[in-house]
């Protein structure tokens, strides 16, 4: 795709429906396509948490939330030494939240934001961008709660785009582009539910997603599927 294509909510609508994302060059201040083969994915149903990990979420150390502070997730993940998101990324996904599809979740920590993530929910897929702490584990803590409401929600793709060695950790694989964008078309024809778990049915690790009920679950907010 041309760099120099406006950057819109609909235009990345369309693109992720495509497994097509952007990425910010911050000398310049283009935006770059990418769609990488191979592709990393984390499967929701082989997701694994080390032991010390799943401790801090089974104790609360942190109070879990989603699309408290959207706008400070993405400039914190933004705040490091050189970052793909860009002044034009932070607008256009803020602009995404707003209708609906970009989503947060937050680990806080005596009432201050301690860490999280972000990411595009579109039907089924769930596109992870970009991590961030102030406190030690507290983006990790926020990826197990993520993909607990994903599961519960019954979303069946969790993107993770790139794959690094701290991500394999978790599960992420990566598959040829084929095999993604099959499982990209599965999960657009999902109808899920966005973060039904109550955060201490989350961190709730030794029972199943699926005994739980959502009772007052929080509308997604993407109902229709933009062709591309």
């Amino acid at each position: 795709m041309p760099d120099d294509l406006t950057l819109t909510p609909e235009l990345l609508l369309r693109t992720y429906a495509n497994g097509i994302f952007p990425m910010g060059d911050e000398n310049t201040g283009t935006v770059r396509w990418h769609a990488p083969d191979p592709r990393a994915h984390l499967p929701l149903d082989d997701f694994h948490a080390p032991h010390n990990l799943r401790r801090r979420v089974r104790t609360r150390e942190f109070s879990v939330t989603a699309d408290r502070a959207f706008e400070a997730v993405i400039r914190a993940c933004a705040d490091r030494t050189r970052t793909w998101i860009t002044p034009r990324i932070i607008r256009v996904y803020t602009e995404l939240h707003e209708r609906g599809y970009a989503h947060s979740a937050e680990c806080w920590q005596n009432e201050e934001l301690a860490g999280g993530l972000y990411g595009v929910a579109l039907k089924g897929a769930f596109y992870g961008e970009s991590m961030f702490y102030r406190v030690s584990n507290a983006s990790k803590v926020a990826l197990v709660h993520l993909v607990r409401q994903l599961r519960a929600g019954g979303f069946t793709l969790l993107d993770t785009q790139y794959s690094t060695e701290h991500l394999e950790r978790f599960g992420v694989t990566k598959i040829p582009r084929a095999a993604f964008e099959r499982k990209l078309a599965h999960a657009l024809e999902a109808d899920p539910t966005w973060w039904p778990l109550s955060d201490a049915e989350a961190a709730d690790l030794d029972t199943p997603v699926d005994a739980f009920s959502a009772a007052s679950p929080a509308p997604l907010g993407n109902e229709s599927t933009p062709n591309g």
